[in-house]
């Protein structure tokens, strides 16, 4: 089963997929987009698409597909079971996102916030099924942003395609139902098989639900906090509940390369040895003739 290497190395991220059912390379096919994780402190954003031929839609609602939100972890293991066994019709992609990407995008020089990050996953995933030869004919999306704005994007990315966006599109099509369905357990795998590379000795697996306003989630990461290197990797040091825990309970930090302030003895910023200087004015030419110096150079 794809998700088998997920569990084997959920830190690790990466793309992972079902066989492209043959009936999909040569059927028109509806695709549908959505993700999880997009808000919790904790574990991987995990995005999804689902696609089956569009005259495979009602067998796909049938298999009693929803808004994964809506259901019981069992309900969504079942489901996405009964997606599997629909091989012959139904396809589906992920990709999954690791804490430690998602931050170190999110807080690189040139601003990339979620958003941005969503919404080039979302369409490196359709990308992804179209080089793999699904007959994609419309594409269905849960909107992150302006609904308006995103499908505009991607109308423009994918001009021969069908694409419909719309906020809470989970609950509005069954092929969004699915993909959200496949993102959910895909991301719930990922956080219970996580693998700490860190030397926890028996890991703390307490997390709660992992959104930052989860009194359980603060209480992990209160527990799990080194006061020198942070956080372990399953954490997202960017959101800002890990940061001003870290700031209340961390050790302080003075890099080297800070500007000196108050103390003169302080030795000079590593930065100023890359300053550029301003040109130096030559004296005029009755000076130098009599090697004339002011007295500040002697």
């Amino acid at each position: 089963m794809a998700l088998s290497a997920l569990e084997r190395d959920p830190a690790g991220g990466g793309r992972f997929s079902s066989a492209v059912p043959p009936l999909c390379r040569r059927r028109p096919c509806a695709l549908g987009v959505d993700e999880a994780g997009r808000g919790p402190v904790l574990g991987p954003m995990v995005y999804a698409i689902c696609y089956c031929p569009v005259e495979k839609l009602e067998e796909l609602e049938a298999l009693g597909v929803a808004d994964s939100k809506t259901l019981s972890e069992a309900e969504r293991e079942r489901r996405f079971g009964l997606l599997e066994a629909a091989g012959g019709s139904v396809g589906w992609a992920l990709q999954v996102l690791p804490p430690d990407h998602i931050s170190a995008s999110m807080q690189q020089r040139a601003k990339y916030n979620l958003n941005e990050l969503s919404h080039d996953t979302a369409t490196e995933l359709i990308q992804f099924a179209l080089d793999s030869g699904v007959q994609v004919a419309e594409v269905f999306v849960d909107t992150v942003g302006p609904a308006d704005k995103y499908e505009a994007k991607l109308r423009q990315r994918f001009p021969g395609l069908g694409v419909t966006v719309r906020p809470k599109a989970d609950a509005l099509f069954p092929v969004v139902s699915a993909a959200s369905i496949c993102a959910k357990v895909a991301r719930d795998r990922a956080v219970l098989h996580w693998n700490f590379v860190e030397d926890l000795g028996d890991p703390d697996r307490d997390y709660g639900s992992g959104y930052p306003n989860d009194p359980k989630t603060k209480e992990w990461l209160r527990r799990n906090l080194e006061p020198v290197f942070g956080f372990p990797q399953l954490v997202r040091f960017s959101w800002g509940t890990a940061q001003a825990l870290l700031q209340r309970e961390g050790v302080p930090v003075q890099w080297a390369d800070e500007d000196p302030t108050d103390d003169p003895t302080a030795p000079p910023s590593v930065l100023s040895y890359f300053a550029r200087s301003p040109p130096r004015r030559l004296p005029h030419r009755f000076f130098q003739e009599r090697s004339l110096r002011p007295l500040a150079e002697l």
